[in-house]
């Protein structure tokens, strides 16, 4: 009998794993999560999309039900974006730019030290600064980021951490 190759295994394996567990919400994370969509974070990093009804466990010809139409709390649209000149990086990959990124999904945000594509920040007040420069798509989300009082970005950077 034939088993799965190393590569297959492995598929499988990060297929079935279980996403990060957020913490338990508190009142700060609470308002963090409202602030998260009324600034315009939630723009890119959609906090919920929907796997298709039937994903593919590794066979067109039988899905996985386990990963059929199931909630992704990866917060990500895992789009292409124009970034900007601060965070270009000269590197083209295929049809994206040095200035264009797929959206990092966020989720176990909270478990990360470094930050951004190349993990040039451990501080997250940072990283999102860091999404402002000409040519970014996210210039007003930032600007909508720094005109809140220092106690909501705590609780929005409070949020990010829960992840």
């Amino acid at each position: 009998m034939a088993g799965f190759s190393d590569l297959e295994a492995f598929a499988n394996f990060m297929r079935m794993l279980a996403p990060p567990v957020p913490a338990a919400p508190t009142a700060s994370t609470q308002h963090g999560s409202s602030l998260f969509g009324a600034v315009g974070c939630a723009l890119c990093h959609t906090p919920v999309l929907t796997t298709a009804a039937a994903v593919s466990s590794g066979s067109y010809v039988s899905p996985s039900v386990a990963l059929s139409k199931q909630a992704a709390h990866l917060f990500s649209d895992l789009l292409v974006h124009h970034m900007g000149v601060a965070l270009a990086d000269g590197i083209s990959q295929g049809a994206a730019g040095p200035d264009e990124f797929r959206t990092a999904p966020l989720w176990g945000v909270g478990q990360r030290v470094f930050f951004l594509h190349d993990g040039r920040t451990s501080d997250l007040i940072e990283a999102i600064i860091d999404h402002a420069s000409s040519g970014s798509e996210a210039n007003q989300v930032v600007r909508n980021f720094a005109s809140l009082s220092s106690a909501d970005q705590q609780d929005l950077i409070n949020f990010l951490r829960s992840l």
